[in-house]
């Protein structure tokens, strides 16, 4: 998905990878690719919603590399349900799981960011925040809404430290979410069915992938964006110009 294909550009590019997800499959295939194309990827699993578990990455981190330059933060998903129809423990799981992660995870290497001087911090973000996108999932909208507020906010706090705070909003992208969840979610298990109808939403006339949004938080972790700091990099195929 998204991750992985960030880490993996980023790696092409020079950067030295420390990979997190609570999926140990999923990690370490992320490790093996960017190991194959001769790059550098420490794999770590955990659980990015606990304090403990983030803790515990972050020195994992800087006792392997000494520093962390660039902080990307990848984490979410959605549920089904508008605030009548969503149990308020799937509420509370959705604000840990979409937004608390990325408050815990900048706690935590903020601190280390402002001591060398300098970083880049790109959360991600969703369309869902900014339009109704063809499916209801309060808490998905709030959470990845928040997300782009509280990067501004990161990076009006942090702007003279010289620590930059940014955002990607995808919109419909194509990554394997698509046949192996969202199919059953939204379209009784019909693949081709939800390929179209997400097709269709879009104006460029199709969805996007997942180095769309790499390149994206490539530019945004970059030198070479060493003065964009609080704004939001939309990749959507021209999606949020239309009304749904």
């Amino acid at each position: 998905g998204n991750g992985k294909a960030s880490a993996a550009l980023l790696a092409r590019e020079g950067a030295t990878v420390f990979a997190a997800d609570i999926n140990k499959d999923a990690v370490m295939e992320t490790k093996r690719l960017i190991e194959e194309e001769g790059g550098t990827c420490q794999a770590h699993v955990g659980d990015v919603s606990k304090s403990e578990t983030v803790a515990e990455m972050v020195s994992a981190c800087t006792s392997a590399f000494g520093r962390i330059d660039i902080l990307h933060n990848n984490v979410g998903g959605s549920a089904p349900g508008g605030p009548v129809e969503m149990p308020e423990d799937v509420w509370d799981r959705q604000m840990d799981h979409n937004l608390k992660h990325v408050y815990l995870v900048c706690k935590a290497v903020l601190p280390i960011m402002e001591t060398q001087g300098k970083g880049a911090i790109v959360n991600m973000s969703s369309v869902a925040a900014l339009s109704y996108t063809g499916a209801h999932h309060i808490a998905y909208d709030a959470t990845k809404a928040a997300i782009i507020r509280f990067s501004q906010s990161v990076a009006i706090q942090y702007a003279d430290k010289g620590v930059r705070c940014n955002t990607v909003i995808p919109g419909q992208m194509h990554t394997p979410l698509v046949e192996f969840r969202l199919a059953g979610d939204r379209a009784g298990g019909d693949v081709e069915r939800i390929i179209r109808e997400r097709n269709e939403r879009v104006p460029m006339g199709h969805m996007g992938d997942a180095w769309d949004v790499a390149y994206a938080v490539l530019y945004l972790a970059s030198d070479e964006a060493k003065y964009v700091t609080g704004t939001e990099i939309l990749v959507d195929g021209g999606l949020t110009l239309k009304s749904n």
